[in-house]
């Protein structure tokens, strides 16, 4: 096989996050699927890439270190992928902490929203949904919240419940102060990552995508995504190709909640394992 018929998937989640695999599944379903690469992209931590790192040495796959970092701007959480980070980068790493303690402030006026609401939830019973003990560098995020909603009938699915309560613009989601992408951008090549925006076609504002990508002096664009249809990749091909971005494309697979796949199943957005290079070097 060619170098340019392998195909990688660079965009994961983890039980280190909000995922429901632990990282050397997520290898190993890689790998199964006859991937030559796959990225562990956890929110905010980088906690599950070593034992990625082992799985894919085990099994002859390329993993690739990411984090996705949540920032704010224009209004929206924006969020930042980082790939080929230092995940032993102590000021990365104490950046990230304090992002999930951020996190963990949000996690708990969430859950009292749901409360104010009627829901009978706590935050002790979200975890308690993991079904393991919660990690120091690990963290919940609102997909947990969504199963236990979905558990106990408040939602019919993970999408209903984001639609209904978690969702943007629904009657649980609250906005926390966030750092914007451009620092975001800064700690990832402090830390000697390459920096790409996550999800362009999410954002519902590509201005201010444009925006962010000029500001923020981002290396790559997410143009391929479980959440982008056809009209939006070749958007977001357009502003690769105008702004010199590395293109990246990734499933944003978090496993398998009550029988779907949120956002979509891993291998299902690749890219030729050639962006690898790119990615390392950090310019396209």
């Amino acid at each position: 096989m060619s170098t340019d018929q392998k195909y990688g998937d660079l965009h994961t989640h983890t039980t280190a996050s909000d995922g429901m695999q632990p990282p050397s599944e997520n290898v190993r379903i890689a790998h199964g699927k006859g991937l030559a690469a796959v990225a562990i992209t956890d929110h905010d931590t980088v906690g599950g890439i070593p034992e990625a790192l082992e799985a894919g040495q085990r099994l002859g796959i390329t993993v690739v270190p990411g984090v996705e970092i949540s920032t704010r701007a224009g209004g929206k959480d924006i969020h930042v992928l980082g790939y080929y980070i230092d995940i032993t980068h102590e000021p990365f790493l104490n950046h990230l902490a304090e992002l999930r303690q951020t996190r963990e402030r949000r996690n708990d006026q969430m859950i009292a929203k749901l409360q104010q609401l009627g829901i009978s939830i706590t935050l002790e019973e979200v975890i308690a949904g993991l079904g393991r003990e919660l990690k120091p560098d690990e963290s919940v995020g609102r997909p947990h919240m969504a199963d236990v909603l979905v558990k106990k009938g408040y939602a019919s699915d993970m999408r209903d419940a984001f639609n209904r309560y978690l969702g943007e613009d629904a009657p649980a989601y609250v906005s926390v102060p966030r750092i914007t992408p451009a620092d975001a951008c800064n700690w990832i090549r402090e830390a000697g990552g390459t920096p790409v925006l996550a999800h362009p076609g999410i954002y519902g504002d590509d201005a201010l995508v444009e925006r962010i990508v000029r500001e923020a002096k981002l290396a790559g664009i997410e143009v391929y995504h479980s959440d982008h249809g056809p009209a939006d990749e070749e958007r977001y091909l357009r502003m690769a190709d105008e702004h010199g971005l590395i293109v990246t494309a990734g499933s944003d697979f978090h496993g398998e909640r009550q029988g779907v796949v949120f956002h979509g199943d891993i291998g299902s957005r690749t890219i030729p394992v050639t962006v690898l290079e790119q990615l390392q070097r950090g310019t396209k």
